[in-house]
């Protein structure tokens, strides 16, 4: 199945100041969401931006809130984003895709894909866009929620298929600012 911009939200799980620095590839994983922020900011797709126990693990990194202005915060004690009820059908903005990066691949991530899929969500992990502070903990989410229904995507298979054809509007601003 293709993602479609029109049935889509956006939603980055836990990319916060005192976890970032333990991953396994801080930097990459950044900079990855920051592009992935400012995509969905510049096609104007809903993003929603959680945050685990705020007041312990720090806010959102700043540049994932410049890339993307619009974006809802919801906070969670929860692992899952689902299970602790923020995941209404407002905040998705409707959406049945939902695109999901962040951080711990095997916690967070993990559990939210599943609680989505579970409910009847289409569920496309950015596998560029997110980590644990274990490479291997990474790999092992990656897959079994590959094998649970989860759609395991890159950030360009996100950006074309938003895009749909060469001759969407945006195609051109779009590949020149994000395609490399």
């Amino acid at each position: 199945m293709l993602i479609d911009s029109k049935r889509s939200t956006v939603l980055m799980i836990d990319l916060q100041t005192r976890l970032l620095p333990a991953l396994n590839n801080t930097d990459e994983v950044l900079a990855n969401n920051i592009w992935l922020a400012g995509l969905a900011h510049d096609m104007a797709i809903p993003t929603l931006i959680s945050e685990h126990c705020v007041d312990k693990i720090g806010a959102t990194h700043e540049e994932i809130m410049t890339a993307a202005p619009q974006a809802k915060i919801v906070q969670k004690q929860n692992f899952s984003v689902f299970s602790a009820g923020v995941l209404t059908k407002d905040n998705l903005q409707q959406a049945n895709q939902i695109i999901i990066s962040g951080i711990e691949a095997h916690i967070c991530v993990l559990q939210t894909a599943f609680d989505l899929c579970a409910h009847g969500y289409e569920v496309f992990v950015v596998a560029d866009a997110v980590s644990s502070r274990r490479q291997r903990d990474v790999e092992l989410g990656l897959a079994r929620m590959q094998t649970s229904g989860c759609q395991i995507v890159s950030r360009e298979m996100i950006a074309f298929e938003w895009l749909g054809s060469a001759n969407n509007p945006q195609f051109k601003e779009i590949h020149k600012k994000y395609i490399r």
